[in-house]
């Protein structure tokens, strides 16, 4: 038995062994991965997108520049950093699921998306890049479902060059209590009712409404990320505090 049998943590509200998260985390992502986009839109009447572009304009990249997006799967804001970059640059989607990947490529074939973008499958608390590698390296709506959070965040960091920047776009915690109900009932009835009708899994969206809850607060992942070396971390609430971008200067 691995040391990390014997340890607890989340999967949404459910505390389970250490071990078994990133494989039940898989099985979500590998039952939703063809309808993942749709959800999206449906779930958040098309804000995501906004969101996506937001992140992507703080990241500061220029033609020629190199870019990670980690828990990248179906490409969204590895195309609009691809934009950035150029023909003379690269954008690099990393996942740890290969359904998400095969998803994303597809996708991103289909869009023109092919000379600056390349797909490589991998953990965000192992990543598989040397040291000081991108000038930008983010990530969307991935963090949350990490086993380790200061691991993926340390990770990050060491692939960014100096002066470069790690961001982070994430459901975070709303402000103002009858904000909060309405947003509530929203996401553990709304999401997982339509989740089930447009992908069959409604556990898969029930687990992702609980893992919301269970994610750091904003200023909580902001000491993270400074705890980890990044510098001069900032961070954006969007939509009242639904979600949050945060961002943090490699040194």
């Amino acid at each position: 038995m691995s040391d990390s049998d014997n340890k607890k943590t989340f999967f949404g509200y459910e505390v389970v062994d250490e071990g078994s998260k990133k494989g039940r985390v898989g099985e979500v992502f590998t039952s939703v991965a063809k309808s993942y986009d749709l959800m999206n839109d449906l779930m958040s009447m098309g804000t995501h997108r906004l969101w996506k572009r937001r992140i992507v304009a703080k990241t500061g990249l220029r033609p020629g520049d190199l870019a990670l997006d980690v828990a990248g799967g179906t490409g969204d804001i590895a195309m609009l950093m691809a934009e950035r970059v150029g023909d003379a640059g690269e954008v690099v989607v990393f996942d740890i699921n290969r359904e998400m990947l095969e998803v994303g490529q597809s996708r991103c074939a289909d869009k023109g998306y092919i000379k600056n973008l390349s797909f490589v499958q991998g953990d965000a608390e192992s990543i598989g890049f040397a040291d000081n590698s991108f000038h930008a390296v983010t990530i969307g709506f991935g963090i949350r479902n990490v086993t380790h959070l200061e691991y993926a965040l340390s990770e990050m960091a060491r692939v960014t060059k100096p002066g470069g920047r790690v961001l982070c776009l994430e459901f975070s915690h709303p402000k103002g209590g009858l904000f909060n109900k309405v947003y509530d009932a929203y996401s553990f009835n709304v999401m997982p009712l339509v989740g089930e009708l447009v992908t069959g899994n409604r556990g898969a969206y029930q687990y992702l409404s609980e893992s919301i809850r269970k994610f750091p607060t904003q200023e909580r992942l902001k000491e993270m990320m400074e705890g980890v070396g990044l510098f001069q971390v900032t961070y954006e609430n969007l939509f009242n505090g639904v979600a949050a971008i945060h961002v943090g200067v490699k040194v």
